[in-house]
């Protein structure tokens, strides 16, 4: 692991972002945070030029944020970042940004874990089956504050419309129960399952019989993208890393 270690105390404002999927110009990114994450899928295609064309224009809006750290965790539709075309993984740190692939990063006290991995659907990127993913999440720090994972867990604002019209909660079973059972980050965030139809899975959760946050950042709705139906999650950090939503 490539460790990064900063360490600042105070009271801190984290924005969870995902999905924007080439629309990231239409989100309004608060003026007063510290932490910005995206969770993954900043560009659409499975072709890796133009999925990097995608991917180099987030990079230049990420890098002008106002943020004092950016961090970025790959998504499936990412097909750039997995083959690493041109070198583009490099971009990301010379852009100041903290870039995690099952990996983490010591921040403001806070031990962020990070990975792009989702089970198996169809041909897109840094996909696994089902069966082999437990092998990934034993990794996974039992210490990890903050857990970043381009999907959610089962059952977790994870509801779609499978094909044949039936309602499919998509999320990784192992994930979840190293989440709930091992790991217990304070906060847990990820995308890929977007808003649809009537089903909206972006926003904030709580389990009542566990104390991390969930959050899905993702900002479109699957058939209407061009118009983001979220800006994201909004957090606050407090000096002993107590996080409390926030409404945007």
């Amino acid at each position: 692991c490539k460790t990064q270690i900063y360490n600042t105390y105070y009271i801190m404002k984290l924005l969870h972002i995902s999905d924007t999927h080439t629309y990231h110009d239409l989100l309004q990114i608060p003026k007063d945070i510290d932490i910005i994450v995206h969770s993954g899928d900043c560009s659409n295609p499975m072709n890796k030029i133009e999925s990097y064309k995608e991917i180099m224009n987030f990079i230049e809006w990420y890098k002008g944020l106002d943020v004092k750290h950016k961090i970025y965790v790959a998504g499936n539709h990412d097909s750039a970042i997995e083959s690493n075309t041109l070198g583009i993984k490099d971009d990301f740190a010379m852009a100041g940004i903290i870039y995690l692939e099952n990996d983490f990063v010591e921040l403001e006290g806070l031990k962020i874990f990070g990975s792009p991995l989702t089970p198996s659907f169809g041909q897109w990127s840094f996909m696994k089956d089902r069966s082999k993913l437990d092998g990934y999440w034993k990794n996974i720090p039992d210490d990890t504050d903050i857990l970043i994972v381009h999907g959610p867990p089962k059952g977790i604002m994870d509801f779609s419309y499978a094909r044949d019209g039936k309602l499919e909660s998509c999320g990784c079973k192992s994930l979840r129960n190293h989440v709930l059972s091992r790991i217990k980050p304070k906060l847990f965030l990820s995308g890929h399952i977007h808003n649809c139809e009537d089903i909206v899975n972006a926003g904030v959760l709580k389990l009542s019989s566990h104390n991390t946050w969930f959050s899905n950042g993702s900002v479109v709705t699957d058939g209407k993208f061009g118009k983001l139906s979220s800006q994201g999650n909004l957090f606050e950090i407090d000096e002993n890393n107590n996080i409390i939503p926030l409404s945007l």
